[in-house]
């Protein structure tokens, strides 16, 4: 089902970009047909000369084997790629392509082609292929795209025709969500009802975060409770957890610590469970709570990943224990296996937020002193809170240091109101030369195109 909340923009120019391959001649392991596929996450490679090649050794093709890559390239949003093998597995006729098979073709047409493609595959089919699965896929391609009006039509005609699931209305609700008509929904769920079809979960849960969206407090609760008298749904965590965020936002501190205690009642051993707990209880900052909650954590969950770490972290800054935050970075440090800086910036943020600007920068020199080279995100969080501060000479010293460090993450920008500003001092000191070779590292040694920063 199409991820709720989660808006999909489809890019227009992705099918030209689709055509253009790059062909991978290199070798291939030989022990299967997924290690060989799976390495190649350059969208630019193409899929087919890997399977003809398979085919050309003699190997057999597994319809089985097929779908499992397909869903796994879904899995890991390698759309193009899964394309390309189902049509594929579709155009050489070594193994059956059921009608599941065809109704992910479509929805992967519209992943990579968009809405058009997809409906356009939809309307070449034979009237008896046209079934429910394959309607069911091109309302998620019109739902991605966010159209309402052909949406609404379509699945009206999937309604007169039978084919109306529990998937379909909920995509639907998930198109109100996106469109934020958040009104229609509790409709939806009416029609759904009426229609003779059961809500599941991701019914209640979209509802439910609609009434949540609108403050409608006593509507939320009251659907909270019909679904907790269902007998064939078991709620889940994630659905406390909607409930006790609204209360939390809502100011409602008892109501929030009810279904704070049902959401710990069905966590088991999610760790992602946890971190949403420990989250809740540090924002209305109960620091027994957290503590508590940590020790469980660790206790259920035997080992904790960089994400616990961060809301952990991140729980203690927001509580005011940065002392501890920093026994618990050394913690972390002393057990990861790789060195995430998105681990030790979240009190590089929080030192900055209070003020100790130079206690952020010597924990940085500390950390560089180990041997570790920080990603530019954590020079330019600190130049950020020198900026803050008006110490513009520390300010230009840390974003060069960012701008030096630029490979460690490719895909980092510096925000431009920094850069103006840092380039506005230089001017007003009368040191221009400065300011041209800052503007040239900015093009050269960090790639960054200062026209998209408005600097040109």
């Amino acid at each position: 089902m199409l991820a709720i909340f989660k808006k999909s923009n489809p890019n227009p120019n992705y099918p030209w970009v689709f055509l253009r391959r790059t062909y991978f001649t290199g070798s291939y392991p030989r022990h299967n047909l997924y290690s060989r596929i799976s390495p190649l996450g350059n969208p630019n490679f193409s899929m087919v000369p890997v399977l003809d090649q398979w085919v050309h050794e003699g190997e057999k093709v597994r319809e089985f084997d097929l779908r499992s890559i397909i869903r796994d390239l879904r899995g890991r949003k390698r759309y193009s790629h899964a394309l390309e093998i189902s049509e594929w597995m579709s155009s050489k006729g070594l193994c059956p392509f059921s009608p599941g098979d065809r109704a992910v073709q479509l929805d992967l047409i519209g992943r990579v082609r968009g809405s058009n493609a997809a409906e356009s595959y939809f309307d070449m089919l034979n009237e008896h292929e046209k079934i429910g699965k394959m309607y069911g896929a091109l309302l998620n391609c019109y739902v991605r795209e966010g159209l309402v009006d052909k949406s609404t039509s379509h699945m009206q005609k999937m309604k007169e025709m039978g084919f109306g699931s529990a998937l379909n209305y909920n995509d639907i609700m998930c198109l109100y969500t996106h469109t934020g008509q958040l009104e229609k929904i509790p409709d939806v769920l009416s029609d759904m009802k009426n229609d003779g079809v059961s809500p599941d979960i991701f019914s209640y849960r979209i509802c439910i975060n609609s009434y949540g969206a609108r403050s409608d407090l006593k509507n939320m609760e009251k659907l909270l409770k019909e679904m907790e008298n269902q007998p064939h749904i078991s709620i889940d965590w994630i659905t406390y957890s909607t409930v006790a965020n609204v209360y939390i936002k809502a100011g409602s501190k008892e109501k929030a610590l009810i279904y704070l205690k049902k959401l710990e009642a069905k966590l088991q051993k999610d760790a992602r469970g946890y971190n949403h707990l420990i989250s809740f209880y540090a924002s209305l900052g109960n620091k027994g709570e957290v503590r508590r909650l940590w020790g469980l954590q660790k206790v259920a969950c035997k080992k904790q990943i960089n994400r616990d770490y961060v809301t952990m972290l991140g729980s203690l800054v927001k509580l005011g224990e940065l002392e501890e935050a920093r026994v618990l970075l050394q913690e972390w440090e002393s057990s990861c296996q790789f060195y995430d800086f998105r681990v030790p910036n979240v009190l590089l943020i929080g030192y900055c937020q209070k003020g100790l600007i130079e206690k952020a920068e010597g924990l940085l020199q500390e950390i560089m002193e180990k041997g570790k080279t920080p990603i530019p995100n954590s020079w330019a969080i600190i130049a950020a809170a020198y900026s803050d501060k008006g110490d513009m000479e520390k300010t230009f010293e840390c974003m060069k240091n960012a701008l030096e460090v630029k490979e460690e993450n490719p895909g980092w920008r510096p925000k431009p109101l920094l850069i103006s500003s840092i380039l506005s001092w230089l001017n007003d000191r009368g040191e221009v030369e400065e300011a041209e070779a800052f503007v040239s590292s900015l093009k050269t040694v960090a790639g960054i195109d200062t026209n998209m920063l408005g600097l040109e």
